[in-house]
């Protein structure tokens, strides 16, 4: 089977362009590095020629609500393209809780982006994951304050990206949910210990402050 991985240079896109190697399917990277851009539609049309099925990992430059016509505008050209290629199972790669958080800019894109793959003719699964184990750094980050990080109180699920793959390679392989469907990882844990455990693991010394008030990128968390 030819399935075409938008998205497929990044981290979990090159792991699933390898996975679905191994399993006998030619599965074809498609980026703005492989000439193909869904803002403009360039590329698209030799990319997806003969495909059967497209997985989109595509992100935004942005994590906020100026994501919201980037995934509207590559999602309806995507779909067009794959529409008249005559693809036949879109799966997409979206976020849990992502219909929970309104106060996000980022997650109403993502909310936006499955409003155009639900309202398109091609059959598909969504799957929302909750968020990878190796984003902690970036969490760590957007929270840090001097030698402070102050992060939410809430739980998380964290997911390793290994897992991730695999259940893309399963969803694209099976026949269309036209639904969704959700994984996570096998723990939950509280944002803050998580990070605690990332820094002593780093020797990081600097100190994690648990604050229910704290925003993650843009949102309260309960």
């Amino acid at each position: 089977m030819k399935i075409v991985i938008i998205g497929g240079t990044g981290h979990i896109g090159s792991l699933l362009v390898a996975s679905l190697t191994r399993q006998g399917h030619e599965a074809v990277p498609a980026a703005l590095d492989t000439g193909v851009d869904l803002l403009t539609g360039r590329g698209l049309r030799e990319a997806l020629g003969g495909a059967q099925a497209v997985v989109d990992l595509t992100n935004s430059p942005t994590f906020d609500a100026a994501a919201i016509p980037f995934f509207q505008t590559a999602g309806r050209n995507l779909l067009a393209a794959e529409e008249a290629a005559g693809v036949r199972h879109h799966v997409a790669l979206t976020i849990v809780g992502a219909d929970r958080l309104p106060a996000s800019g980022y997650l109403r894109a993502k909310l936006a982006q499955e409003a155009v793959i639900q309202q398109s003719s091609i059959p598909y699964t969504i799957v929302r994951s909750t968020q990878f184990m190796p984003f902690i750094a970036g969490i760590i980050q957007a929270g840090a304050e001097g030698s402070k990080i102050r992060l939410p109180a809430a739980l998380m699920q964290p997911i390793d990206p290994d897992d991730v793959v695999a259940a893309l390679a399963q969803a694209v392989l099976g026949p269309p949910a036209n639904g969704t469907i959700e994984i996570a990882g096998p723990e939950t844990i509280p944002i803050p210990q998580f990070a605690e455990e990332y820094l002593s693991a780093k020797a990081d010394p600097r100190l994690v402050v648990a604050d229910p008030d704290a925003p993650y990128f843009g949102t309260t968390l309960e």
